[in-house]
């Protein structure tokens, strides 16, 4: 059953994804080669906790820490560890809060230092895909419409799309119906109604689309060893148009933007 929000708790969300967005922007001063995924956790945990609200993912399901830290051909789920980061990784840091009793959830892959032309494509594509597949989320499109949009994007590019692992519907529980996978056919799938509220989360790999879960039993990596991307926004139907309850403006007030378009 899917939970259409009122106005007021579609604000309420937004402060939640707004507290996850400022925690990214945190954690992306903190991201170069010999940081290790265990120290970015606990400042996420820490700066979660000082603004008033709780990790979201800590004991989610069982899974133990605050982030999910997915590094190079990691694809989500990834348990912070203390293995320090090197020159030219790619980390996907996935972070959930609990805010005034509703969740926010979003993820962002950062660039360690200088990756590679052909990783930095990876990482253009995925982010455009989000923006595409957010544009399709829209009253009068369906569920369909938003995984066309990131599928036939990435997939133009020779990119695999993730099929095992989806987005999701978001309020008082962290994974609501509808499920939002990164695939679809146009005009196929439910209904998108003013008030829905749903995470869109493209899961890119640069090779095969196949996966393959690790014995810990969180860990989701490629099936070819080759790196993955994923990027995750909040979005609200508000008088009919997609309204991004999350940001990277945080992240690119410190970083900058190398996603921007390069003026002509």
């Amino acid at each position: 059953m899917i939970y259409y929000k009122t106005k007021e708790e579609i604000e309420l969300l937004r402060r939640s994804a707004q507290l996850v967005s400022k925690t990214l922007g945190m954690l992306s001063e903190h991201i170069r080669p010999g940081v290790t995924p265990l120290e970015l956790d606990k400042l996420a945990e820490t700066y979660i906790r000082d603004h008033g609200g709780i990790p979201a993912f800590l004991g989610q399901y069982g899974f133990p820490n605050s982030l999910c830290t997915s590094v190079n051909e990691r694809v989500v789920h990834g348990i912070p560890d203390k293995t320090p980061l090197m020159e030219g990784d790619i980390i996907s840091v996935d972070c959930g809060v609990i805010l005034n009793e509703f969740f926010g959830d979003q993820a962002y892959t950062f660039m360690v230092g200088d990756v590679t032309p052909e990783v930095f494509q990876l990482l253009k594509v995925t982010y455009d895909s989000l923006l595409l597949g957010i544009d399709a989320c829209r009253a009068g499109n369906r569920i369909g419409d938003i995984g066309y949009a990131v599928q036939s994007h990435c997939e133009a590019h020779g990119y695999g799309v993730v099929r095992d692992l989806v987005g999701h519907g978001l309020g008082r529980s962290i994974h609501e119906e509808p499920q939002v996978p990164n695939f679809g056919r146009p005009g196929k799938g439910k209904k998108i109604q003013e008030g829905l509220v749903i995470a869109i989360e493209p899961m890119i790999n640069m090779g095969t689309a196949r996966v393959k879960h690790l014995k810990d039993g969180w860990n989701i990596v490629t099936g070819d060893g080759l790196p993955s991307a994923h990027f995750e926004h909040d979005i609200a139907v508000v008088d009919g148009m997609p309204d991004i309850l999350s940001t990277f403006d945080y992240i690119f007030e410190r970083t900058g933007n190398p996603f921007q378009p390069t003026p002509a």
